[in-house]
């Protein structure tokens, strides 16, 4: 079976003036269905440039990035939005729902853009709650949810377009440690489930959930461990 997602000598180089940053030196990368990653390295080490590359929130200066099936590293920005909407789920640190907006509001939002109508989104992202646990919070808002919930309504909203692949960049990086375990636990139900999970961390208990780590440093992968023991940590 073809990967999920195909890396082949990826480089990523800013250029700010006379000067020029090389930032991914030449990553090849495979990722397939169902697998749980975690992404890590230090500042620097180029996870982010290469979280973004892997969201379709920038491309590559030179190399292939091949995401189900279709090659989105040659892509416009209009080709690449939709297929931000269709094919990854987003899970960031800071939570960005909408505060005017119930949770299955926000959980919907994805299918809004995709032109579904409202009845089917609303059920849909009914579906997504009860995955995450919220079944009974549909209609709260944020400012009547603790953290974890927010966080589990944005990994709901993440999930409920059934994406090719679930990004996550530091998602308990504003939680508390019982919280943050909670929310981990969901990211391995979520994979157990049949999703391809990619978490980027720079904490090592948080990497410890994952079944797969890939180190970065100075913009090359370090090192690809797949782990051979089953379970998470706790």
């Amino acid at each position: 079976m073809s990967p999920v997602i195909h890396l082949e000598a990826i480089r990523k180089t800013y250029f700010m003036g006379t000067h020029s940053l090389d930032v991914l030196k030449g990553i090849d990368l495979d990722i397939h269905r169902n697998e749980y990653v975690a992404l890590m390295g230090p500042s620097g080490s180029g996870k982010s440039t290469l979280m973004n590359i892997l969201g379709c929130l920038d491309t590559p200066t030179s190399g292939k990035y091949v995401l189900n099936n279709r090659d989105v590293s040659k892509m416009t920005d209009d080709e690449l939005a939709e297929v931000r909407n269709k094919e990854i789920g987003f899970v960031f640190q800071q939570f960005n729902l909408l505060p005017r907006l119930t949770a299955a509001e926000n959980v919907a939002l994805p299918l809004v853009y995709a032109g579904v109508n409202k009845k089917i989104r609303m059920e849909k992202a009914n579906e997504a709650l009860a995955k995450v646990g919220l079944a009974d919070r549909a209609h709260h808002k944020s400012n009547e949810m603790s953290g974890g919930q927010i966080q589990r309504v944005a990994i709901a909203r993440a999930i409920v377009n059934n994406p090719s692949i679930l990004l996550a960049d530091e998602p308990t990086g504003n939680l508390d440690t019982k919280t943050s375990i909670e929310v981990m636990e969901i990211f391995g139900q979520i994979q157990a489930a049949g999703n391809t999970v990619i978490l980027v961390t720079h904490e090592e208990d948080i990497a410890a959930y994952a079944k797969r780590v890939v180190r970065l440093r100075d913009g090359l992968i370090e090192t690809d461990i797949v782990k051979q023991a089953s379970g998470v940590a706790g």
